[in-house]
């Protein structure tokens, strides 16, 4: 029995530029809600912070928070990660958002419209600075080149625990299907790579690499 609880975040965020058009990717959420899903099947508490997407969650131990923008996500991540043993981030936050939000649709011209962005906040970063030693920090990395080195960087960057990197070369994973294959590593590099496989599986190495941290990080369980 799983006598723990965690913060897992989902999906993508969405940044509005006026009330019909916003910036955001093609993140389905389904590898989030499969880890959070897999964490409750052991008997952890879950709260699923998760972005604009249409899936339900089916174990009653799991707390959904839908939000829409990466601002939200940031506010529910930071309200409750300081009660959690750990905190896994799955969401394909949106890296910027308009500067400017139009009240009213925008309308359509032949001019070029330019739009001006800023940078959202880092929320696996801003997690990895307030996180206690008893708690581990799970990232997500989506490379396209020098895959693991800059996993690597980002785990280091973000105080993280453990980063799982996915690759967009890999056909049938990431974004949209019900596969993925990812590599695992923490401070030492690689400590796992998987196959192609459903998502649900997936989730059951990510979880059985989680727990195995923090197995070997208190001694006890």
């Amino acid at each position: 029995m799983l006598n723990k609880t965690y913060l897992v975040t989902a999906g993508p965020t969405h940044e509005q530029i006026d009330p019909v058009r916003y910036i955001g990717n093609y993140s389905s959420g389904k590898m989030g809600f499969a880890i959070a899903e897999r964490l409750a099947e052991l008997g952890a508490k879950v709260i699923l912070v998760a972005g604009p997407v249409s899936i339900e969650t089916q174990n009653p131990s799991i707390l959904r928070v839908d939000v829409i923008s990466a601002d939200q996500m940031f506010e529910k991540c930071h309200a409750y990660f300081p009660t959690c043993d750990g905190a896994i981030m799955v969401a394909a936050v949106a890296d910027y958002k308009p500067v400017h939000f139009s009240p009213e649709k925008m309308k359509r011209s032949d001019e070029i419209l330019t739009l001006s962005l800023c940078p959202n906040p880092d929320i696996a970063a801003s997690l990895g600075q307030i996180k206690r030693k008893d708690q581990v920090l799970v990232g997500f990395a989506l490379e396209t080149a020098n895959d693991e080195k800059k996993a690597m960087l980002k785990l280091q960057k973000k105080n993280l625990d453990l980063i799982v990197l996915n690759s967009l070369g890999d056909h049938q994973a990431g974004f949209k299907f019900d596969t993925n294959k990812v590599t695992i590593l923490d401070q030492s590099g690689v400590v796992f790579t998987s196959e192609l496989k459903l998502k649900s599986e997936i989730a059951i190495d990510i979880v059985n690499k989680i727990i195995e941290t923090q197995q070997s990080r208190v001694g006890m369980f």
